[in-house]
């Protein structure tokens, strides 16, 4: 199945989520399939691992990379789930999460019980429940950062910095990214420690906005952009019936980060502006020297954006624990669910005929 992008820039856009972060292997890998290339790749979170992961392989190479580390993350529970639906399999999913939190992810991270240290106040020790070491080693061995730098590809992951609470992005066209900047992007605490980034503590992007999509469209130029947004959390969802479902739900709503709102305000701008253009040359000609005039008539969103919405759908059988939920059952439901999604949006007659917008934003929610 092929399809195209109208000459539009393609950016892939990748919220965090933890062992939810599957899903979008599965999404790359239809995107693959479909010759969808990203010129510009955002992530937050596990989200920013995943784009590291691509950006910094060769096309030929980024599918085997990404699978090389889902399969690693989930060797610790490789074995099927006994059931594949109802209570057995929530038991079961409960059961995993409860291994991953006491023993750590292969590659990935491991419980600080495991090597106890004395911990001093303020130490990586002493504000964390797990070492990430093995995550840097991970992303050393499978990122050529030199070709994540130096390639054509943007790529921008965003962090918080702990002391002063902004937001940043770290961005490869205006520094050396390295293994240190994805980290901080994916050290959610009070589990991961902090990562420290020329003298300054950062932390997941995830506390302030679990996704790049404002980035983006903020840094936009008047080149039409098609950006595939991948959610691993669910805005919308069920009333709760249990303490321990209010929870997941909680955590939903708090990790979607309205991205739905971040399009319609855009939308909405996009519309103001064009009001105002109208309106300005209505203008009588001796008005044009004022500062207003100049002020509303120079200002511009940027170019019209396409943004085709995939979001990871929550199962029954999940927990509140499904961001950190590795057993290889799920992350291969995950990464399957994935690439089904954006196989089902791509057939939908309203994306094979879509017509790039002139202005504006136009959003494809097709699941």
């Amino acid at each position: 199945m092929t399809t195209t992008n109208h000459g539009e820039t393609c950016v892939l856009v990748l919220q965090g989520g933890g062992a939810l972060g599957a899903y979008q292997g599965g999404v790359f890998e239809a995107l693959e399939a479909a010759t969808f290339d990203p010129d510009w790749i955002a992530g937050i979170s596990i989200g920013a691992v995943n784009a590291a992961l691509i950006a910094g392989n060769p096309p030929e190479r980024r599918l085997a990379a990404l699978r090389t580390f889902w399969d690693r993350a989930s060797s610790r529970v490789p074995f099927a789930a006994p059931f594949q639906e109802g209570w057995g399999r929530k038991l079961f999913n409960d059961a995993a999460a409860a291994t991953v939190a006491l023993t750590g992810i292969p590659g990935f991270f491991t419980p600080r019980w495991t090597t106890p240290t004395m911990a001093l106040p303020g130490s990586a020790e002493a504000v964390s429940l797990y070492d990430t070491t093995p995550l840097r080693e991970t992303l050393n061995e499978l990122v050529d950062f030199d070709l994540l730098n130096d390639g054509p590809m943007r790529f921008s992951v965003g962090a918080v910095n702990v002391l002063s609470g902004n937001f940043i992005y770290f961005d490869n066209r205006d520094r050396r990214i390295g293994a240190d900047h994805v980290m901080a992007s994916g050290a959610l605490p009070p589990g991961f420690p902090p990562v420290m980034i020329d003298g300054e503590p950062y932390w997941d992007g995830g506390i302030v906005s679990n996704t790049p999509l404002q980035f983006v469209l903020d840094e936009r130029s008047e080149q039409p952009l098609l950006v595939f947004q991948v959610d691993l959390f669910s805005a919308r969802g069920m009333m709760p019936r249990s303490i321990a479902e209010a929870v997941q739900r909680e955590k939903d709503i708090r990790y979607s980060s309205r991205t739905r709102l971040n399009t319609d305000v855009q939308t909405r701008l996009a519309d103001l502006e064009e009001t105002l253009a109208r309106l300005a040359a209505k203008l009588p000609d001796s008005l044009k020297d004022d500062p207003d005039y100049r002020m509303l008539t120079t200002r511009h969103c940027g170019g019209p954006v396409t943004v085709m919405h995939l979001i990871n759908r929550s199962e029954d059988y999940e927990s509140q624990g499904k961001d950190y939920e590795f057993s290889r059952a799920t992350i291969t439901g995950h990464w399957q669910s994935g690439k089904a999604d954006v196989e089902r949006s791509f057939a939908n007659p309203h994306w094979q005929h879509r017509v790039p917008p002139k202005n504006g934003i136009v959003t494809f929610d097709l699941e």
